[in-house]
């Protein structure tokens, strides 16, 4: 492993985060299958031992939370089995924009499937790419804000899908220049449509357009908490390998560019973090002349996995152990699932492996 000088370095525990009481809104992301999920469950289980009401939030369209709990979690705020002030909740970006679209054709009186309202939604997301998510994020974020919690934790989707919702903004600002320009462009053709089936274009334009603003006016507010590290942070989620810390470093950099607020890194699957591949190499060295033909491949192979890893968290101290608080967590024996794994588990991030100890 590189060296560095461990008491220069910032606690490498997430203690920060938890000692932290002004954050509301904990978000966790990375590539997919680093563990986001497992990180998330732990910091909520210890977020709520310091704070009154704690949310779980899983933006992933591959939902995991209930996989993690070992029980059922839906769209409503869910009491986590063996807390009394942890919940969790999956939400659908699909399901948000039906959920929208319905209601706007309820208001209008126009329930066919072939309506102005569908073929405007239609033309509006294909436009735009990301206004969907960015309308169902608005709706999230109306209810979470709504909702009694102290913090609120995101167990994000993969890196692609949460840079695209710090672009929210942005994304917003075309979607209502392009339906004013669909507004002038078509104003005509759709009324004849609309009234052919027996819709009111007007109102379903004011509709949608009125739908757009406030959604930027709530993504917008959301957008400047977001930007207050005193309220929002980031934590980023790795493994040691190259395509992970590559990840995570473009990551950093995005994040740094929004302007949102990340100084922990947790790096997951560590094989032995208390121990150096040196060390352990001078014991295989030493005993594999003892052991059976099966054990030396069994211990050649995680001696090679160890040096590779070792290589990669040297490179994630060399890049942000100055500025970051790394926590390194073990790789187990077993799946981390259920109450109290997880709470176990959670232990390591409060409480990190001593790098000097062997």
């Amino acid at each position: 492993m590189a060296e560095f000088d461990e008491s220069d370095l910032p606690d490498p525990s997430l203690k920060n985060i938890i000692e932290q009481e002004s954050l509301q809104w904990i978000f966790v992301g990375g590539k997919g299958g680093v563990g986001k999920t497992t990180t998330s469950c732990c910091l909520g289980a210890q977020l709520a031992k310091t704070r009154k009401k704690v949310l779980i939030v899983s933006t992933d369209p591959a939902h995991n939370l209930s996989d993690a709990f070992c029980q059922k979690i839906g769209r409503e705020p869910t009491p986590i089995q063996g807390f009394t002030n942890l919940s969790a909740m999956e939400i659908d970006a699909n399901d948000d924009m039906e959920k929208m679209q319905r209601s706007m054709e309820e208001a209008t009186g126009d329930g066919d499937d072939n309506s102005g309202v569908s073929s405007l939604m239609a033309e509006l997301t294909s436009s735009i790419p990301g206004i969907d998510e960015a309308m169902s994020f608005a709706e999230l974020m109306k209810q979470v804000q709504s909702l009694d919690y102290d913090v609120v934790v995101f167990d994000t989707a993969p890196t692609g899908h949460t840079l695209r919702l710090l672009s929210f903004p942005t994304i917003l600002e075309k979607a209502l220049g392009k339906v004013m320009e669909l507004k002038d462009r078509f104003g005509g053709l759709i009324g004849q449509a609309s009234a052919m089936f027996g819709s009111n274009p007007g109102q379903m334009q004011e509709m949608l357009v009125g739908r757009l603003e406030e959604t930027r006016a709530v993504i917008n507010k959301v957008n400047d908490a977001f930007q207050d590290p005193d309220l929002t942070t980031f934590i980023c989620v790795c493994i040691p390998e190259f395509l992970s810390i590559y990840e995570t470093e473009r990551l950093v950099q995005e994040l740094s560019k929004f302007g949102i607020d990340a100084h922990n890194i947790v790096v997951n699957q560590v094989l032995f973090p208390e121990k150096d591949a040196e060390e352990l190499g001078e014991w295989f060295e030493e005993n594999k002349a003892k052991l059976p033909k099966e054990a030396k491949e069994i211990c050649g192979k995680m001696m090679a996995r160890k040096r590779m890893q070792d290589k990669y968290i040297g490179q994630c101290f060399d890049l942000y152990g100055d500025d970051f608080h790394v926590v390194l967590m073990p790789l187990l024996d077993f799946e981390v699932r259920g109450t109290e794994k997880l709470l176990d588990f959670s232990e390591n991030l409060v409480d990190p492996v001593d790098l000097e100890e062997s």
